[in-house]
């Protein structure tokens, strides 16, 4: 089976995380914020705060910008439930703008039309999640001016996105939102196993974070209500969560940095050769807006039912059977029975569900080879002319 996605792991990855059993920290050491501080610096970002996942990532950035019971959050219905569940965390609803039918991103005339409508019955967002569906940047500074105007905050869900690019700078840089959020999943572009990170401009935000990802614990006097009690003193000042990074995931992730640019280098060339080899068949491959450098975490394509004779459902499982392990990413979350008991319905988002009725993530991974993507490309055509 040729799987959709996979990670590298090298000696020098291998090494780094001995080196670190071997020291006297395995959390709460010195390499978290060196693999921080790291990430910052790459993206451009002034403040990095790291978790055990990028769901919890989300969830502390909704929190520090005081999401709560009563405000709303919206999102993309085309992402994993994740970047919609943050919001039930904190007790807010959550609502779902359609995507822009060539991107598959959240689509900002859709957008700006739900806005129109919210702010006369008083149903604004207080966030709005915008989700780099598989690693191209949504367009950020439509979704910024439309923030200034109406009044949200913004948090990226750039989990696909890290090392891609938007208007020449690396997502991640926070120009167009209050926070952004990294994934270091396996799939994803480089790994700690599991893992995330918010980064932000704001250092008050930063800060918050960092306290809510332990406990909403605090060891600074500046951030104390009183002076301390001695050398061992800390005080909680908020209810938070255990969501820190070990030393271990951070020396994975570090070393990993290492070859990020290179990975999505390798990615964009696979993707290249992929739009060749498929140029004749009855699909659709995915479409780059010129603003975007996209860090390729999917390659999606869409069929063209109305132009071969196998279902949708056909197509993937004779995929499968021939050893191409495809995947589909993702069922609009609003179509998920959580959901549905929140009043979300069917035909909410047309062009997420016609999207949903059409795409195929094939195998995309830096180390997947030209052999391996002939074979996927071979399996792909046999099915279709079948």
């Amino acid at each position: 089976m040729i799987p959709y996605g996979r990670q590298e792991i090298t000696p020098a990855d291998i090494a780094a995380v001995v080196e670190v059993l071997q020291s006297d920290y395995l959390t709460q050491g010195p390499v978290v914020p060196l693999f921080e501080a790291a990430v910052a610096r790459h993206v451009g970002a002034a403040h990095a705060v790291a978790v055990n996942s990028a769901t919890s990532a989300l969830h502390i950035a909704c929190l520090a910008l005081g999401l709560g019971p009563g405000d709303r959050l919206w999102t993309s219905p085309v992402t994993f439930v994740a970047s919609a569940n943050c919001g039930r965390y904190c007790g807010a609803d959550v609502e779902f703008v359609d995507i822009d039918p060539r991107t598959y991103n959240l689509c900002p005339v859709a957008l700006e039309r739900k806005l129109e409508g919210a702010a006369r019955q008083g149903r604004l967002p207080k966030v709005v999640v915008a989700v780099h569906l598989s690693g191209q940047s949504c367009d950020m500074a439509a979704i910024h001016a439309l923030g200034q105007r109406y009044g949200f905050r913004i948090i990226e869900d750039a989990s696909h996105a890290i090392g891609g690019k938007y208007r020449g700078e690396f997502i991640g840089n926070c120009r167009y939102s209050d926070i952004a959020v990294f994934s270091f999943h396996p799939v994803k572009i480089i790994t700690t196993a599991e893992g995330g990170m918010a980064l932000t401009q704001d250092p008050a935000l930063a800060a918050s974070m960092a306290r809510l990802r332990s406990h909403g614990i605090t060891r600074d006097p500046d951030e104390m209500t009183h002076l301390p009690d001695g050398p061992w003193y800390y005080q909680q000042l908020e209810l938070g969560l255990n969501y820190r990074m070990t030393e271990l995931q951070a020396a994975l992730g570090l070393s990993q940095l290492q070859r990020l640019d290179a990975y999505v280098a390798e990615r964009h060339a696979l993707a290249h050769r992929y739009d060749c080899l498929l140029s004749s068949l009855p699909l659709i491959t995915p479409w780059q807006h010129p603003d975007s450098y996209s860090g390729l975490h999917l390659y999606v394509i869409r069929l063209r039912l109305d132009e071969i004779a196998s279902s949708h459902r056909d197509v993937f499982e004779a995929l499968r059977a021939r050893g191409i392990g495809v995947n589909l990413h993702y069922i609009p979350v609003y179509l998920q029975p959580y959901y549905r008991q929140l009043g979300c319905r069917p035909g909410d988002c047309p062009e997420a569900e016609r999207y949903y009725g059409e795409a195929i993530s094939l195998p995309m991974f830096h180390t997947l080879g030209e052999d391996r993507q002939d074979a996927v490309v071979q399996a792909l055509t046999e099915v279709l002319s079948s």
